[in-house]
């Protein structure tokens, strides 16, 4: 459970050289805050990485709205979410990493902070934080929760450790009637399913101008998004490529990669299979008429390219880690044929919804795939359809975070001299 100071502390350097933490925050992962806590009320709304921390910008809006003089110290555990909340985050909202589960850290940091409640986005359950947490008092709250298989069947193992931790939570907010039964077989106090917070999302921002300039870059050739790509899934994206070039010689194909830092590695793939690639990078290099395939090795983009191009396949569900899927309401949302590999496990109730409305295309093969893009791109009506299947499925799903800040007001009802304004 709890690790000593010294093996976490190589476990940082070893995780920093490698690229996975910042070498000039690593005191804020010792529980040690980068800044002083803001006068007033204080939440605190944990989410553990990219995935989460997308989720969290719609609940932090609606609380900031909901709520004035509300400050939220929002925490996440990874390099590109923390990348992601300093672009993002509105005023009255900032970033901190968040501290390992050491119980001297964990002491600092809720000492420095003294949050008046807190939101838990984290598929991990961290017996030091909690426990903490708990017997400080906290009012604490877990939302948009799933439980995996192997999670339950390991909580399952430990049920007094198990009860005892759910403890901590008032209320588990999670996506599904399974997820709910799961917790509360395992000892929440109160658990129930209010659906994916990710349903409620604005559609991802983009810049107009970048947009534009794209459009005149891209001009009538057929084109696809090969979106949040791992490794191993670039090269599936070449073959295909490769295949479907014969028939339709102007395609260009555009690669996402979920880590932009892999977009020199990618490249050099690419080249080596015969494919003329173009990197974006942070100069914005737009695709040469030349260019097969556009490596968008940027952060924050995704919008722009959902925008771009109408038909959008989701990546690690081919990849070489086993896959699990991303989130695929995001090319819904703006009107996109949203297709996905056979790997999609964390994903499974979004794919299953969608597949009951025919709002998505699953692909098992790399055939599979290629023979899918050729009918899109050769029956236009076809490809209509699925854009407005998938379009109808996103809004009818957009009243979620009304479900989830009234479930969370017996939770936020102890904050200091703030009151909701819906109250």
């Amino acid at each position: 459970m709890s690790c000593s100071g010294p093996v976490l502390k190589q476990l940082l350097a070893r995780r920093s050289a490698r690229g996975k933490e910042d070498p000039a925050r690593l005191s804020e992962r010792m529980g040690t805050p980068a800044r002083l806590r803001p006068d007033g009320p204080l939440i605190w709304l944990h989410a553990a990485s990219v995935g989460e921390a997308q989720s969290a910008l719609i609940l932090i809006d609606a609380l900031l709205e909901a709520y004035p003089g509300l400050n939220i110290l929002v925490t996440t555990g990874t390099v590109t979410s923390a990348e992601l909340m300093e672009k993002r985050l509105p005023a009255r909202a900032f970033h901190q990493y968040v501290p390992l589960d050491h119980p001297g850290w964990v002491s600092h940091f809720l000492n420095h902070w003294t949050p008046d409640a807190a939101l838990w986005m984290e598929s991990e359950l961290w017996p030091n934080m909690l426990m903490a947490i708990q017997s400080r008092a906290i009012p604490c709250a877990l939302i948009n929760a799933r439980l995996s298989d192997a999670s339950y069947t390991r909580w399952k193992r430990l049920p007094g450790l198990a009860r005892n931790i759910l403890k901590s939570f008032q209320i588990i907010l999670t996506q599904t009637d399974k997820d709910a039964q799961r917790y509360t077989s395992l000892g929440a106090q109160k658990a129930m399913a209010t659906d994916n917070l990710k349903y409620s999302a604005p559609p991802l921002p983009y810049i107009e101008e970048d947009l534009n300039t794209l459009s005149k870059a891209t001009h009538n050739r057929p084109l696809w998004v090969y979106a949040s790509s791992h490794a191993g899934e670039e090269e599936l994206a070449a073959r295909v490529h490769m295949d479907l070039a014969e028939e339709f010689p102007d395609l260009l194909t555009i690669i996402v990669p979920r880590h932009p830092h892999r977009g020199v590695e990618i490249e050099d793939q690419l080249t080596i299979m015969g494919v003329t690639a173009t990197r974006r990078t942070s100069d914005k290099t737009p695709p040469a008429h030349s260019t097969d395939i556009y490596i968008a090795d940027t952060l924050g983009e995704m919008g722009l390219f959902y925008r771009l191009g109408k038909i959008v396949f989701v990546g690690r569900s081919f990849s070489h880690d086993g896959g699990g899927g991303h989130n695929l309401i995001e090319p819904a949302q703006l009107e996109c044929t949203v297709l996905t590999g056979p790997n999609v496990q964390f994903q499974q109730q979004i794919l299953d919804d969608m597949l009951d409305q025919d709002a998505l295309l699953q692909v098992k093969t790399q055939t599979h795939l290629t023979g899918a893009l050729r009918q899109l791109f050769s029956e236009p009506d076809y490809l209509q359809s699925q854009v407005e299947k998938a379009g109808a499925f996103a809004r009818q799903k957009t009243h979620i975070i009304e479900t989830v800040m009234t479930q969370l007001k017996p939770v936020l009802a102890a904050l200091p001299q703030i009151k909701d304004k819906a109250a």
